[in-house]
């Protein structure tokens, strides 16, 4: 072996030749400093020859001359930042079998929420720092030297040493205390074996309220002193859920406790800690007088995505990054399993189709990335954390058990976690339990899904008496790439009782309608009223293009069966059986509906459909009252009124007002003010359709918004102006704001100095930016960089900026870039810039421009955000182009108008 520490530089990986077992760590926080110091007992296992260990370690100050093995001392050190290891040569080669590595070092405890950092909270009107970690996904280097790597499991040990009156939290029980004047000395029970991006430390201020599950595990959630009450709901669902995936995985909850804490500085949204699960404030914390129902479901799902963790992740790890899908697209696919079970008047799994539709819309970008992608460098890791690792992972996941049947899934999972308890797994390891236990050529089927990137859109169409379908990888660009998939269809022909699972292997295939049609006579049908529906609940993850026959027979099947079951429900209103066909019957429908709608839409902006036709079936929608459908319908209607803008500005006023005229009967029916007794899903719906109208410049809904808000600015407590309806209202009153007339602005941002619940600032900085003066819009963009504006809350500031801004939040980007790069330099939040301040421009020579900007200023962290960013732009201008050539487009707006009116 080569004698130099260079030998280790610009690898992907940490060499194997020794592992940890054991860490035995302690660290002393100092909180006015902001800085700690730390002192680690690395239990090692050398399994080959070599004179070096090889670790992780950034932004620490590791003191050499306290490095020892054993009791050898190194006679070389060399910590390359770059590559973020600590390399430690020794004059002989190590003995093998297990040793203890020692050393000393300190760091600062940073404000880029990531390693070891500083909060800032309010204690009785004084602001104080909090100490928390957030190590995923490379960053416990930045705490204490380890080798910061999944695959790399060994058990934790952790002293902390802290002012006494502070309560320092870590993943395991307090196994004892001791006091020595102004410090105490908190000694945590050891860990299980875990990975090292799972440590976590919290050192505060904070109340707590707790509860037990069946099994008599306690669980916390802690919170800033005097809001306990707001972690109530969240607790509530944390027990409840643990006892729900110990069933499920057939497996008990792996720690002792489960402690849950509020952070006001954090990056994601959560972060599932093993035993000690970090989140944002408003991911944990519900206030019945504050929240929104969309806040109150987004914790429940929250709160059940970070605990289905604690299995999925936590107890069973990826083996390294590549397999980061394995931890989230479970985590989000069993957190819709569970909030369902807790929440089933929520119609959790229609929404589920919001997560297919956000993986599908990334996936068809050529600079999208496989679901299994190869990560060479720890910088790299971050920009997976993705739509394509979260939703993509969780929509075949459902595919998957959709295809093989809920039963068969459920034991295998349960089989595949036992396997895997307290060590790593690839995606392989989950193909080949899944295949073992069921049957399927799962290894060969999901292989398509997960190893490239992409879907198909299958083309169906009727010849004589076959179904003949088509696959081709669908992109928005309009291009069609290679791909080929194993495609699990789900069909059903004439009823939704005579369902039929095939695998389409080939390019093409053909059904013949009439081997599983027979049985639709059940459902009362007759021959000629046959309809064919692909995809049953939209479980696929692909897009179907019908021939208009199909098509058509399908929209008349959905109204002649809802229409005949309305009948006769009328005649039999106690038929609890016949409301029950009716309701799953509305649920499917609305699922469909909502898939139609979204595919007709992507197809469009892939210049494959006409946004003519596009307008023709939104028309149908007028008389729609479901949430999920119309959450979908509402997406594309702001999506068109956008484009058009460019496209045809001389028709975007019209074709504005045909989309209101669409959401305008809905909206009417439900009002501003909320009803006794109505749904959780009718007040999510009445805060869609009226911050919709708001955005397509629907005058009385704006007036009365502003209306609304004069009132609620003089009393908060009114009625008038309750939490789902704020948003609506804030950006009513910022679109009358100018430069001249700037009261709007002043009003709200009085409100948002005032405010001390995060949910309602950040109400109001989602509206700050939505002005159409371009100036009102640079005060908003500067507002972020005050000390008002936490970093973590930039992106609602960014997320909510007028398509009238968009040229000078673009230069304001360019003149800012450097202190934008310096501030934000987690790869999510500096991509948070890009996303939202390239993709509104739709002209390649803005395209060029960006490019340009960026050339020579690209990094890991935020390349494919950017390359994103800059197709999204190119697809744009692509459809703007297929948009001015329609040439029905003008006459059939005008018809749809003339229609209504």
């Amino acid at each position: 072996m080569a004698a130099s520490p260079d030998q280790f530089r610009g690898q992907a990986r940490l060499p194997h030749f020794a592992a940890p077992l054991r860490y035995d760590l302690r660290l002393r926080p100092d909180l006015a400093a902001c800085t700690f110091t730390g002192a680690a007992a690395i239990a090692v296992a050398v399994s080959a020859p070599t004179r070096f260990l090889v670790l992780n370690a950034a932004e620490l100050d590791v003191d050499r001359a306290s490095i020892r093995f054993q009791d050898l001392a190194p006679t070389d050190v060399a910590q390359f930042e770059e590559d973020e290891i600590l390399v430690i040569g020794f004059d002989r080669d190590l003995p093998l079998g297990e040793g203890v590595l020692t050393m000393d070092f300190t760091g600062t405890l940073n404000d880029q929420m990531r390693g070891f950092y500083r909060s800032k909270y309010l204690y009785n009107g004084e602001s104080r720092n909090m100490a928390v970690t957030q190590f995923e996904a490379a960053d416990a280097r930045r705490c204490f030297p380890c080798w910061d790597d999944p695959a790399f499991k060994a058990k934790f040990k952790l002293t902390l040493e802290v002012p006494s009156d502070l309560v320092a939290l870590s993943n395991m029980p307090v196994a004892k205390e001791t006091v020595s004047g102004s410090i105490k000395t908190v000694y945590y029970e050891e860990s299980p074996l875990m990975s090292t991006y799972l440590v976590a430390i919290v050192v505060g201020i904070f109340d707590y309220i707790e509860s037990s599950t069946s099994e008599g595990t306690k669980v916390r959630v802690y919170t800033q002193v005097g809001k306990t009450n707001q972690g109530k709901f969240a607790l509530d669902v944390a027990v409840k859920s643990l006892d729900l995936y110990k069933d499920y995985f057939a497996t008990p909850y792996p720690l002792p406790k489960l402690d849950m804490i509020a952070i006001p500085d954090f990056s994601a949204g959560a972060m599932e800690n093993y035993g000690l699960v970090t989140y944002r404030d408003t991911a944990l914390l519900y206030d019945e007088l504050l929240s929104s129902a969309s806040n109150k479901q987004q914790v429940a799902i929250t709160v059940a995505h970070e605990l289905a963790h604690q299995w999925f992740g936590n107890l069973v790890t990826m083996e390294w990054w590549t397999h980061l899908w394995l931890n989230e697209g479970f985590a989000s696919w069993v957190s819709y399993l569970a909030v369902e079970s807790l929440f089933p008047e929520w119609n959790n799994w229609t929404q589920f189709l919001d997560e297919t539709t956000s993986g599908l819309k990334l996936d068809a970008l050529a600079e999208s990335h496989p679901i299994e992608v190869e990560v060479n460098h720890a910088s790299e890791i971050d920009a997976i954390f993705d739509s394509i690792s979260y939703d993509k992972g969780a929509s075949v996941i459902r595919m998957l058990q959709s295809y093989l049947g809920a039963e068969r899934f459920q034991k295998a999972l349960a089989s595949y976690i036992k396997k895997y308890a307290y060590s790593n797994a690839k995606t392989e390891d989950l193909w080949a339990v899944l295949e073992e236990e069921s049957g399927e050529p799962v290894k060969d089927l999901m292989t398509t899904w997960t190893k490239q990137q992409g879907y198909p859109v299958i083309y169906a169409k009727i010849n004589g008496r076959d179904l003949e379908l088509e696959q081709a990888q669908f992109l928005s660009d309009g291009s069609s790439g290679p791909g080929m998939w194993l495609v699990p269809v789900t069909s059903c022909c004439g009823s939704y009782d005579a369902q039929k699972k095939f695998l389409l292997k080939d390019k093409t295939d053909k059904i013949n309608i009439e081997e599983f049609a027979a049985s639709q006579s059940a459902d009362g049908e007759k021959n000629q009223n046959i309809w064919i529906k692909l995809n049953i609940n939209q479980t696929g993850f692909y897009r179907v293009k019908y021939d208009d026959e199909l098509a058509a027979g399908l929209v008349n099947a959905i109204k002649a069966k809802k229409l005949s079951l309305m009948d006769k429900i009328g005649k039999d209103k106690k038929n609890l059986a016949l409301l029950y066909t009716f309701s799953r019957f509305l649920t499917r429908c609305h699922i469909l509906l909502a898939g139609i709608v979204e595919d007709s839409y992507a197809l469009s902006v892939a210049c494959k459909q006409t946004l003519t036709s596009l307008l023709r079936l939104l028309n149908a929608y007028n008389d729609e009252s479901d949430y999920t459908v119309l959450s979908h319908v509402t997406s594309v209607c702001l999506s068109i009124s956008k484009i058009t803008v460019d496209a045809t500005p001389d028709l975007n006023k019209d074709i504005k007002q045909l989309l209101i005229n669409l959401l305008l009967p809905a909206a009417i029916k439900l009002g501003w003010d909320p009803k006794d007794g109505e749904s959780h899903l009718d007040v999510m719906l009445r805060s869609l359709l009226l911050t919709a109208l708001v955005r397509l410049g629907h005058n009385e809904t704006i007036n009365e918004g502003i209306r609304r808000f004069h009132i609620f600015f003089e009393d908060r407590k009114t009625s008038l102006l309750p939490p789902d309806t704020r948003k609506a209202a804030y950006l009513a009153v910022m679109r009358t704001v100018r430069t001249s007339s700037r009261s709007g602005y002043d009003a709200l941002l009085k409100i948002y100095r005032e405010a001390s619940e995060p949910l309602e600032k950040s109400r109001i900085l989602g509206s700050l930016s939505s002005s159409p003066d371009k100036d009102i819009v640079l005060e908003a963009l500067n507002f972020m960089f005050t000390d008002e504006v936490r970093n973590q809350d930039s992106f609602y500031i960014l997320g909510g900026i007028s398509l009238e801004g968009r040229e000078v939040a673009w230069t304001w980007l360019k003149e800012n870039w450097d202190y934008v790069l310096k501030t934000w330099k987690s790869s999510s939040l500096i991509s948070d810039f890009i996303k939202s301040i390239v993709p509104p421009f739709t002209s390649e020579e803005k395209a060029t421009e960006v490019t340009e900007f960026f050339a020579g200023r690209i990094k890991p962290s935020f390349e494919r955000a950017l390359k994103q960013s800059l197709e999204r732009v190119r697809i744009s201008s692509r459809w703007i182009e297929s948009i001015r050539s329609e040439p029905k487009l003008g006459q059939t707006v005008q018809e749809l108008l003339q229609a209504k009116a």
